[in-house]
């Protein structure tokens, strides 16, 4: 990750699709990845505040964080947009997307990404 990639905050990219149209299956990391923004430490260098106002907002608009190491600017080429592990162990069942596809048998656990070179 370069200088730049480190000051880039989660909603500076359109954030992929976490879901798939053909199947209606919903994809969550499995795990935090390496800098999620719910670890301690402020690993993605983000202002005093911003996560919880991401969260707000997300939840205020029956949403979800999608996981920044999914983002294309900062995955691998190829990588599938996924909810973030952290939101997840945060807001769990307030979040709609994971309702629907609990629902319908349709939550896919994904591996955090490589990192890009």
């Amino acid at each position: 990750m370069n200088d730049s990639d480190a000051r880039l905050e989660p909603d500076d990219d359109p954030a992929p699709a976490v879901a798939d149209p053909a199947t209606g299956e919903v994809r969550v990391l499995a795990r935090l990845c390496d800098t999620c923004i719910y670890r301690p430490g402020n690993l993605m260098n983000l202002a005093p505040g911003r996560v919880r106002q991401l969260a707000a907002g997300a939840l205020a608009a029956n949403g979800h964080i999608v996981c920044h190491s999914t983002l294309p600017a900062l995955a691998p080429p190829g990588t599938k947009g996924a909810i973030c592990r952290g939101f997840v162990n945060a807001h769990g069942n307030a979040i709609f997307a994971l309702r629907v596809g609990a629902a319908f048998g349709r939550i896919v656990e994904v591996s955090p990404p490589a990192k890009r070179m």
